[in-house]
């Protein structure tokens, strides 16, 4: 299946542990058409299990990478020699599935994995079902699915027969009438609507610490908060990047459910000066969940990390390997080679959020806040070199100042333009975007980044038409 992935990754020779930042760039330059070179790049578990142990694929590399050169190599010298040794191991079959690794990589499956290979549908006979064309889009199948899937009920048989008896270009019209409408009902914008759903994993909420509405035995914050600014930044024609970047806050009214914007929260701690807010990323929630008590928040970062851009570092996802790095400020024992790997990105992406605080004991009003030099003043103790932990760090190998930087860069990305479409073509049409879904979910997400201008609502037109959606 289509997989969504960055990586500045690795192969690891000889038994030592070598970064190999071009991996990817040299994969994509040699195949600039395989699924996983459309505004991405392959992970690093393409070729290994975990670093530095290879998978299938990977250990049939290794023999064609430079034979009887020495190693380690140098990263011109991996570069160079990389493409020669992809080309030798085309006609392989690393997984023993009995298809290429050259098909598996042309057709979006995992040359390492033996449960992962094209499948050829077969085509289909037109006629077999008299209500719909199984072969094509149905423009009445897509009728039904978008009022279940943006109203949460089914048309009528009347209104079935009148969406029929009007012509095609009527019928386009009529949905996107019925998108339009259904995105106003309360099952997809209210509390515990759709859009409540798709932020869940994004803003993990703990009901036992949920502060004000529905308040729980210990209350820290209110995640409603969250909720409003995600919802707000999916609905009418905002912009989505805006779930990172906002310095606004936003306001939830019910019955009927109305999202606005608000310079203050319902949650009691806040982040105050607005120059240092990027949206979700620093909601009270956020941090004081995410953060905690933690020195060098790590956590927080990857969670937005994964939450919003889509790169699971723990999957060995989004990895851009920033030269000496991880320095451990924090003493945690991440320069060791298991770790290594994974951190010389992570912790470069978690410096920026240094200075915001999560929870303090001490010192209560602190909490939840931007505080200048946090480390010195709070954690001074934690690690004899913890304050030299910089602010500045980097995301997706580009260097950044400060969090706000960060979240800019973020929501700029096609990174968070295929995580957001992702979203939501697994809500509506019910799984990741398979390798013959490709080309169409490649033109909706790049469509939503360049001609829709980051608008949720102008996308989801383009969604509710791809043969993916609306092809029973």
């Amino acid at each position: 299946m289509l997989r969504r992935f960055i990586l500045g990754a690795a192969l690891f020779l000889s038994g030592e542990v070598l970064a190999k930042p071009p991996a990817g760039g040299v994969f994509c330059t040699t195949y600039p058409s395989a699924s996983v070179c459309t505004g991405q790049q392959p992970s690093c578990t393409y070729c290994h299990v975990a670093p530095p142990q290879r998978n299938a694929f990977g250990a049939g590399l290794e023999s064609h990478l430079a034979p009887g050169a020495p190693r380690p190599l140098s990263d011109n010298d991996f570069a160079y020699a990389l493409p020669t040794a992809l080309r030798a191991a085309e006609a392989a079959d690393a997984d023993g599935d009995g298809v290429p690794n050259l098909v598996e990589i042309q057709r979006g499956t995992l040359p390492a994995d033996a449960n992962s290979f094209p499948e050829d549908t077969g085509g289909c006979a037109a006629g077999t079902n008299p209500q719909y064309d199984v072969c094509r889009y149905d423009a009445r199948f897509a009728y039904r699915r978008v009022l279940l899937d943006f109203c949460g009920q089914s048309p009528t048989y009347a209104r079935l027969a009148e969406f029929a008896a009007l012509n095609a270009d009527e019928q386009r019209a009529r949905l996107d009438a019925e998108l339009d409408r259904c995105t106003q009902s309360e099952f997809w914008r209210g509390k515990n609507g759709q859009l409540w759903k798709l932020a869940h994993p994004k803003i993990r909420p703990v009901g036992s610490l949920k502060e004000g509405e529905d308040e729980g035995a210990i209350p820290l914050a209110d995640y409603y908060d969250d909720y409003a600014l995600y919802a707000y930044s999916q609905l009418d024609d905002h912009d989505a990047r805006e779930v990172m970047t906002a310095k606004y806050f936003v306001r939830r009214e019910s019955n009927p459910t109305r999202y606005s914007m608000t310079s203050k929260p319902n949650s009691m701690l806040y982040v105050q000066d607005e120059k240092y807010r990027a949206g979700n990323l620093t909601s009270s929630w956020s941090l004081i969940y995410f953060v905690m008590f933690t020195a060098i928040p790590r956590n927080a970062a990857s969670q937005a990390y994964r939450a919003y851009l889509g790169y699971d570092i723990a999957k060995q996802e989004g990895l851009y390997s920033i030269p000496n790095e991880p320095r451990d400020y924090d003493a945690k024992g991440v320069t060791e080679p298991a770790c290594a790997a994974c951190h010389a990105t992570l912790d470069p992406l978690s410096y920026p959020f240094r200075n915001y605080q999560g929870l303090s004991l001490t010192d209560q009003l602190s909490s939840a806040n931007y505080i200048p030099n946090r480390l010195e003043t709070y954690f001074s103790d934690v690690a004899p070199t913890i304050t030299q932990t910089p602010e500045a760090g980097y995301i997706f190998g580009q260097p950044v100042n400060n969090l706000v930087e960060w979240a800019r860069v973020g929501a700029n990305s096609d990174a968070f333009a295929i995580a957001t479409v992702t979203d939501y073509w697994k809500l509506l049409i019910g799984h990741a975007p398979t390798p013959e879904e490709h080309a169409e979910f490649v033109t909706t997400w790049q469509r939503f980044k360049g001609t829709h201008q980051y608008r949720v609502q102008r996308m989801l037109h383009d969604l509710i038409r791809t043969e993916a959606y609306g092809a029973p």
